[in-house]
């Protein structure tokens, strides 16, 4: 099942892709492979391989939400400027949360797609 819109937390090792609308999600988990090599740059290589991994798994989707720690973001929004440009132009906004618990980051996507206007919040009863 493919949505339009996604909310993804990330942090260097881990990456929790939600697919989600107004009643619907879709998870998907990305998971670092770490490859030492006694290599200078093998760190940089695995993150890399990571963010990669991650960007693929983005494919498709119209509009995405990047949660996750300031310093995580930034490493993973210099990857996507600087070697998927595609991708930076789905990614329409970054927010920065701690270990958020999944319905919580259902939440915060939900609501960020809503006040763009591009989701219709899901009615409450009772």
């Amino acid at each position: 099942m493919s949505l339009n819109h996604a909310v993804a937390w990330i942090d260097h090792h881990n990456a929790q892709v939600l697919q989600i609308d107004a009643e619907q999600v879709v998870g998907q988990k990305v998971k670092e492979h770490v490859h030492y090599t006694r290599q200078h740059g093998s760190s940089v290589r695995s993150e890399h391989e990571f963010f990669g991994e991650v960007c693929d798994s983005l494919a498709g989707i119209e509009s995405v939400l990047v949660t996750g720690s300031h310093t995580a973001q930034a490493d993973f929004r210099h990857y996507v400027e600087k070697h998927r440009p595609t991708v930076a132009t789905q990614i329409k906004g970054w927010e920065t949360v701690d270990h958020p618990t999944e319905g919580e980051i259902v939440k915060i996507g939900r609501e960020f797609f809503a006040q763009r206007g591009e989701m219709v919040p899901t009615p409450r009863i009772g």
